[in-house]
Parts: C-alpha cells; structure tokens; sequence
C-alpha cells in the first residue's frame, strides 16, 4: 500500500510540474490577500536535472509560503471617488488620465448606486450612457481581481441600479461570486443576504439565492455576534425553515450578549413570520425581566405587539411592560395607544391604572381621535370586559362618532363594534337597528369563510341583546332561520373537562331523557349540559316540555309551575383574564343572557374542578352547585 501511495504522488508532482509554467507569476494580482498560492519549482528551470526535479519541487512547496496580493496604497483617485458628490464627477474620470487598479472601477459603480439611491429617472439615464457602458465593461474584464468585500458591494450596487437579469456583466459577477463562495468569509456572505437577498427574488437570480442560503446554513457555526444573527433572522430568516432554525439556535447562545434593541427585532421578527419559538422566548423573556435595561416608549410599544401577536405569556414582562408605559401615555399618539390597547387584549392583560390611563387619553383628545382607533380600543375594551371609571363621558364620546360614522364602516366591522357595545351593555337601539337590517346581515348567512362564521356569531349574540336585554326594541330581527345551530357550532372538540362533567352528570341523573349535553341554543351559546327541575327539585324529562331557548320544537306541555331550567357551563382556562378568576367579556356576555333567558346557571370552573380528586366528590361538588343555585334563585 505504501509503494502505490509514493507512485501516486509521484504522478501528481510530476503533473504539477509540467503545469507550473501555464500559471501566472508570482504578483499578479489574485482574487484575495488570500488569494491561491502561485506554484514554482526548480523543475521548471532548464539548468535542473530531471533526475532532482521531484525533490526539490517537493521542498520547494513545503518551503514556500502563501503568496499575498497586497491591496494597493490610497491614491488620489480613491478620495476623489469618496468625495464626488454627482455622477458626472465619477464618469469623468475615466477619461482624466488617473491610473486606475483593479478595485476601482468597482468603487465608481457602487459611488454611482448610492448618490442615485433615491433617483429612479437618473438610474435609467445612466445605464444608457455610454461612458457607464465602458465601465462595466471595464469591471467586466478585472472581475476575477476585485477584492471579496467590494465585490459583495457591486453585486448590490449593481442590483439597485436595476441592471436587467439579462445584462453579460450583472450575470459576470453573479458568477464569480458564485465561484468565490466557498472562500468568503461568513461576514461577506451575510452582507450579501442582507443587502442583495431581496433583489435576487425579485430579479429571479433564484440559483445564486439557493446556493447563498445553503452556504450560510452549513456555516452557522461561524457566527460570533448578536448583529450579524439578528439581521439574518429579520432579513432571510424567512426564505428557508432550515437556517433559520440554525439561526434561532446561535441566537439562544449569543442572546445574553443582546441589548434591547436586539431583543426588540428578534421579537418583532418573530411576530412577522408568525413564529412562536417557545425556546428562544423565554431566553428573551428572562433577560427583559433581569437585566436593568432602560427600554425606550417604541421598544415598549413593540414588545407589547410582539407578545400579543404570538400569543406567549410571561406575567412578570408584562408587569414591566405595564409599569414603564404608563409614565408614557401622555406622549403617545392615538394610533400608538390604540395599538398598545390591543396588544394587551389579545394577552388577555387587564392592567387597571393602564386602560384607566387609555380611556382618560381617549378623553383628552375627544375631538382629535380617529374613529378606527376609537373602534380598535372599543373591541380591547370589550375582549377584557373592562368599563373605565367614567363611562359615561367615554360611552358618551362613543355614540357621538358612531352615530354618523357607523354605517361608513366595513360591514364586518361594523357587526364587531356593536357586538363590542352590547358586551360592555352599553349598545342604543339605532346601533342594533343599524347591523340587524337585512341588508347587512344577509351577505353573512351563508356558509363562507371562517371569518364571516364568526362575524355572523357575533350577529347572534346582537340579536339575542335585543330580544333579552332591550325590551323597548321593536325590530329588526334575524329571520328565524338564521337561527338554527349550524352543525360547526358543535364541531368542537369535547374538552377534558366537559368530557369529565357529562360522565359524572349521567350518573347523577340515572336517566338519559332527564338530561341534555351540548345544547345549542338559539343565542348562540351552546350549554354544557342541560337539566329541568321541579319545584321540589326533582328532575323532569326534558324532552316532555316546551323548550323556548331551541329553535326546533322539542316538547309540547308547558313547564310546570315552580319548575326550574339549569344550564351547566363550563369555563377553561383561556375563557378567564390572564392571572384573574375574571371572564372575558364574551362569556360575561353569555352568562347575561342565560340568565335572561330564564335560566339557573351551574358554572364549573377549572381552577375548582380540577381539585377534585374523585367521582364522589365531584357528584357532591355538581349536587351542591346546584342546590346553590335553586337557593339564591328562591332568594330573590
């Protein structure tokens, strides 16, 4: 094995030799300082003997060190590229007799791109000008000279100078940095995805973006700063699933080394590609909460939107959030409050001295406020079923804009705005009048998106406002058809806790026809469990009796007196404000009309059903919640 390993290399030395004299002289300027070593051995010489060619070739590789192209020394045509302040300063000096190396024609295009950044007519002049044609001619034929950093930068600066896909010297220098790739530093291919990875979709340079990117995941590991992670993940984190896991990676070893500023954009970025990265925002998280950094009102305002767009709970960022905008409110805009009302409704945030200071803000600029941001702020206010101390002036200020605005509005949200009023029972009968017109709601009958199902959800939970809440109202009102439960009302998956209340209320009633379970009313709501009672509180066959809250009759003799319906709901965690046993306004919402509707309500919530521990408790926990119930209705 030895002997064919030394005929081996025998053969490749004496190759090198015989192509040594092809190659070009120790000097000439290469790709790089780094550029590829220049190969010269004795057996080139003549004077040598054939017989010690391969020794001292072989010595002469080991001895001699990597040749360098050195970058020119600063001439006076390198200042004059700096300081041009027009395109006719850097044209002109071509033609003025300056000695010019290879970086700097290079230089004058990238000069050219950014003093013609803001100048889309002037682009398209200048790439017709003839002397701008020698000189990407001139780039053209020194391209494989062009030192890497630079060439990251006319590969740019070509791009934005709208260079056509199909220009010989834009393909040129795709290709040499395509060839170059391997040898780039990581710092020069994260330039180029920074600065270029947009014009390459968009000039449909997709192999050159394809390759860049493999290139960057295969190399992550060379990342060492916050900077450079951050930028990719906001610039091209999005273009591939692969590097930017990588890079959500390298971000939770570098994410101690980040300022706010940083923790700002990773958040950001992940809230624009719909990311919610558990791992990293909980590093993120940690580090807000523990590190005494000095977070600026747009930082705020930003993270507030970040965490409501993904959704990620974390009470003691929130605290902090909470705590540092409020000296803030005063200079806010009423764009920048109603954005911030809204991030803290989707976290489901009640914060009472923050809202209290959104609605007083509200009041300050009665005159000034948008109706958009008006209705944006109603909607948080409604999600989180929260009434500012004066309601009356800021309800008052409500109906003033929508009484000539509301019918501007888009019709979904016009059904949302009022839908918000009759949550916070603060909805006039004009407001109800004004969506439950057959107009309106007809284009949301039918079964269409997701969204017009629950924009028309929300034209049941209306109706039934007016029909058990406002018994002045006189119409109009949803046709009885549009009253039927739809079979997606009770598509939902039955939840550990619903399942665990049927099975215990079964054995309770000994009966399948003494009780119902998941019934569909025509409110809109749909009960947990349904059971009728006598006056002595024995239970009654449903079925045998007429039941008004349905929309198809189940029964045709009358209730008997002192009978009593109780409706059985359960409440999960999501349906309560963050850190609070209070609802949310919607099922405040439900509540109220159950009631109005005539019903007894059994409320089972989580946080008292998952103590119980076994079937006896859980019979005697529904035995005495209904017994409670019967009692304080008898109170009454």
């Amino acid at each position: 094995m030895a002997s064919r390993l030394v005929r081996r290399c025998t053969c490749l030395l004496r190759e090198a030799a015989r192509l040594a004299p092809a190659m070009p002289p120790v000097g000439q300027p290469r790709l790089t300082r780094g550029a590829p070593r220049t190969l010269t051995s004795s057996a080139t010489s003549p004077s040598s003997p054939p017989s010690s060619h391969l020794p001292g070739s072989l010595s002469e590789l080991v001895e001699r060190g990597q040749v360098f192209t050195p970058y020119p020394e600063r001439q006076e045509v390198d200042q004059l590229i700096e300081k041009a302040t027009q395109p006719e300063e850097i044209l002109a000096l071509l033609g003025g007799g300056h000695c010019l190396h290879q970086n700097h024609a290079a230089l004058m295009v990238i000069q050219l791109s950014r003093l013609l950044s803001e100048k889309p007519k002037d682009k398209a002049l200048l790439i017709k000008d003839a002397r701008f044609q020698h000189l990407l001619h001139l780039v053209n034929s020194q391209i494989n000279a062009v030192w890497h950093g630079t060439l990251m930068k006319l590969l740019r600066s070509l791009y934005a100078l709208g260079l056509p896909a199909t220009s010989k010297e834009l393909q040129s220098v795709e290709q040499e940095v395509r060839w170059r790739m391997r040898r780039l530093r990581y710092k020069h291919l994260a330039f180029l995805a920074e600065s270029s990875a947009t014009y390459m979709q968009e000039q449909g340079s997709q192999e050159l973006l394809a390759e860049l990117l493999v290139h960057l995941e295969r190399r992550w590991t060379e990342i060492d700063d916050g900077r450079t992670v951050v930028a990719m993940m906001v610039k091209i984190g999005h273009l591939s699933k692969s590097l930017m896991n990588r890079l959500e990676d390298k971000c939770l070893e570098l994410v101690e080394q980040f300022g706010p500023e940083e923790l700002r954009k990773v958040l950001v970025m992940l809230a624009a590609q719909n990311r919610r990265s558990v791992p990293l925002l909980r590093a993120v998280s940690y580090h807000l909460v523990q590190k005494p950094f000095t977070l600026t009102k747009s930082i705020l305002l930003d993270l507030a939107y970040a965490y409501g767009k993904l959704g990620f709970h974390q009470t003691q960022v929130f605290q902090r959030l909470a705590a540092d905008l409020l000296p803030h409110t005063p200079s806010l805009t009423s764009s920048e409050v109603a954005r911030c009302t809204k991030s803290f409704a989707f976290l489901k945030w009640l914060n009472l001295p923050l809202f209290e200071a959104f609605a007083q803000h509200v009041l300050d600029r009665a005159q000034s406020i948008a109706l958009p941001h008006l209705c944006n702020m109603l909607l948080a206010f409604a999600r989180v079923n929260f009434r500012p101390e004066r309601e009356d002036q800021f309800f008052s200020l409500v109906h003033e804009k929508l009484g000539s605005q509301l019918a501007g509005l888009e019709p979904a949200l016009q059904v949302d705005v009022v839908w918000s009023l009759c949550v916070l029972q603060q909805a006039r009968e004009a407001e109800l009048q004004a969506v439950l017109r057959p107009e309106l709601h007809g284009q949301f009958l039918g079964d269409k998106s997701p969204k017009d199902q629950s924009t028309f959800q929300k034209l049941l939970h209306i109706n039934a406002t007016a029909q058990l809440e406002h018994p002045e109202y006189t119409g109009p009102h949803l046709p009885s058809s549009a009253l039927v439960p739809r079979p997606s009302a009770l598509d939902k998956k039955v939840t550990p806790l619903q399942k665990e209340l049927q099975e215990t209320l079964k054995g309770l009633l000994g009966s399948t026809d003494k009780g119902s379970f998941l019934v569909a009313t025509r409110y809109g709501w749909v009960l947990d469990a349904e059971v009728l009672l006598d006056a002595d509180g024995q239970l009654l066959p449903l079925r045998d009796f007429v039941a008004p809250h349905l929309t198809q009759p189940s029964g045709s003799q009358p209730l008997p007196a002192g009978a009593k319906r109780l409706a059985f709901l359960c409440w999960e965690f999501p349906n309560f404000n963050s850190r609070s046993k209070d609802l949310l306004g919607r099922f405040v919402l439900a509540r109220r009309h159950l009631l109005a509707a005539g019903f007894l309500l059994v409320d089972v919530p989580y946080y008292e059903w998952l103590e119980l521990k076994s079937e006896w408790q859980k019979s005697a926990y529904l035995k005495d919640k209904m017994r409670k119930a019967v009692a304080e209705e008898l109170a009454k």
